[in-house]
C-alpha cells in the first residue's frame, strides 16, 4: 500500500511539473506575440504577418483555459501538499487570478463586435493592467524557483570565507543568503526597468480618461506649425459631444510627420473635372460642418463622443466634380507612405469628414493633424492621418494595411 501510494504522488508530482512547463511556455509566447503587436517598429516590419501573428496571440490565448482546467484537477492534491504553506498558496491564488483574468479580457477583445465598444474598451485596460503587473510578477516567479537557485550550495554568501559553514558548523547564520540576494536583486531590476513605462501606461491610460488631459498634452508637444489656427465654430467649442471620453492610442508606420506653412498643401485630383488645391490659408477658410461620433481601432479600443470639425467628403467632392468614371478615392497620408481606398458610395455617408478640428481644438500631430479623415463607421485604419490628397479611381485600390491582411470593407 506505501509503495502504491509513492507511486501515486510520484506521477501526480509529474503531472504538475509538466503543467507548470506548458503554462510556462503558454505566457511566454503570448509575452512575446503581444508585445510584439504592441510594438510600433514590428508594426512596418512584419507587414501581414502581424495579422498571422495576432491570430496566434488569439489562438494560444484561447487554448491558456486548458492548462487551468487539468490544474482544477489535480488542485485537491495539490492543496493538501501546500498544507502549511501559506506563502505558496498565496502565490498559486495571484497567478490563477493573473491567468483567468487574461484569458476573460483575452476573450472580450476576441469578440469586441459582440460585447460592444464599452465593453471591449474596458477590457483592454484590464489586460493591459494585467500585463504590466502580471509578466514581471511571472518572470520573478520562475527566476526565483529555479533549480541552480534553489541548490543548497548556493545558499549563503560568506563574504569570501569559502566552506565556512562546513569549518565551523556551530557558526552563526550570516545576515542574508545568496539566494535572498540575488532574488531581491532581480525584483530590484524589474521594478528598475519595467516601473517607469508602466507608470507612463498608467498616466496615460487613466490620467487621460475623459480625454481633455490626454488631448491637451498632446497639443503640447504638437510638431505642426500652420498659421492661422483654425477658429471653432460654436457648435465646437465648447464641443457639442461634451468632450472625447477615452484614451488615443497612437500608432504609426512612419516616424511622424510635421507640417508648416510652406511644406503643406492639399489636393483633389484624379478622374475629376475641376481639381482642386489649396494652402493652408485657403484651406482653413473652406466652409466647415461639425459631428458627434465614436472612433473604433480594430485592435480593441474605442474613444466615443468625439466632435470633429471639417468639410464633409461629398462637400469636398462635389468642388472638383466627379468624372462618372470613377468607382472610388484613395486617400494619401502626408508621411509618404500610407495609403487606404474607400469606394465613392462609401464616402457619399454624411459623416464622411476630412477633419481639422477635434473637440474645438486643432487636431495635434500625433493624432494625425493637421487634417485627417474621419470615417466612424469604419475601423481607424481607414481614417487615414496626415491627409494631403484624395485622388479619384476607376477600380479599387488596396491600401497600406489592407495589402498587410486588414479587410477592405471595414465596416464595424
Amino acid at each position: 500500500m506505501g509503495e502504491w501510494l509513492a507511486r501515486l504522488r510520484k506521477g501526480y508530482g509529474k503531472k504538475l511539473v509538466a503543467l507548470h512547463a506548458w503554462n510556462g511556455w503558454i505566457v511566454v509566447v503570448l509575452a512575446v506575440t503581444g508585445l510584439v503587436l504592441l510594438g510600433g517598429f514590428w508594426r512596418g516590419v512584419l507587414g501581414e504577418g502581424r495579422v498571422w501573428l495576432k491570430w496566434l496571440h488569439i489562438a494560444v490565448g484561447v487554448a491558456s483555459i486548458l492548462p487551468i482546467l487539468y490544474y482544477l484537477v489535480l488542485a485537491g492534491k495539490h492543496w493538501k501538499a501546500l498544507k502549511g504553506k501559506p506563502r505558496q498558496k498565496f502565490n498559486v491564488y495571484v497567478v490563477l487570478a493573473f491567468l483567468l483574468g487574461w484569458f476573460l479580457s483575452g476573450i472580450l477583445l476576441w469578440q469586441f463586435k459582440l460585447v460592444g465598444p464599452k465593453v471591449s474598451n474596458a477590457a483592454l485596460a484590464v489586460h493591459d493592467l494585467l500585463t504590466w503587473i502580471g509578466l514581471p510578477y511571472i518572470i520573478y516567479h520562475s527566476i526565483t524557483r529555479a533549480k541552480w537557485l534553489k541548490d543548497p550550495k548556493r545558499r549563503t554568501v560568506q563574504s569570501g570565507k569559502k566552506g565556512a559553514e562546513e569549518l565551523h558548523p556551530a557558526a552563526p547564520q550570516p545576515v542574508y543568503t545568496r539566494r535572498a540576494f540575488i532574488r531581491g536583486a532581480i525584483g530590484a531590476g524589474l521594478a528598475v526597468t519595467v516601473g517607469p513605462s508602466f507608470l507612463k501606461w498608467l498616466g496615460q491610460s487613466f490620467g487621460g480618461i475623459g480625454g481633455g488631459a490626454s488631448i491637451d498634452r498632446l497639443l503640447e508637444t504638437n510638431a505642426n506649425a500652420l498659421v492661422p489656427e483654425p477658429q471653432p465654430l460654436p457648435n465646437s467649442l465648447p464641443p457639442i459631444g461634451g468632450g472625447a471620453q477615452g484614451h488615443f492610442r497612437v500608432y504609426t508606420v512612419t516616424a511622424i510627420p510635421s507640417f508648416t506653412n510652406a511644406n503643406w498643401s492639399f489636393r483633389i485630383d484624379g478622374l475629376v473635372d475641376n481639381p482642386q488645391q489649396w494652402d493652408w490659408e485657403a484651406f482653413v477658410k473652406l466652409k466647415r460642418s461639425v459631428q458627434v461620433s465614436d472612433f473604433h481601432c480594430v485592435t480593441g479600443w474605442s474613444v466615443y463622443k468625439n466632435t470633429w470639425e471639417g468639410i464633409p467628403v461629398k462637400d469636398l467632392l462635389e468642388l472638383a466634380g466627379v468624372r462618372s468614371k470613377a468607382a472610388s478615392a484613395i486617400f494619401y497620408s502626408g508621411d509618404g507612405v500610407y495609403t487606404s481606398g474607400i469606394t465613392l458610395e462609401q464616402l457619399a455617408k454624411d459623416d464622411a469628414m476630412v477633419a481639422v478640428m477635434h473637440d474645438g481644438k486643432p487636431i495635434p500631430s500625433d493624432l494625425g493633424g493637421p487634417v485627417r479623415l474621419i470615417m466612424p463607421k469604419m475601423y481607424a485604419y481607414k481614417s487615414v492621418k496626415w491627409l494631403n490628397r484624395i485622388e479619384l479611381i476607376e477600380g479599387e485600390h488596396i491600401g497600406y494595411w489592407e495589402q498587410r491582411g486588414y479587410a477592405n470593407e471595414a465596416w464595424i
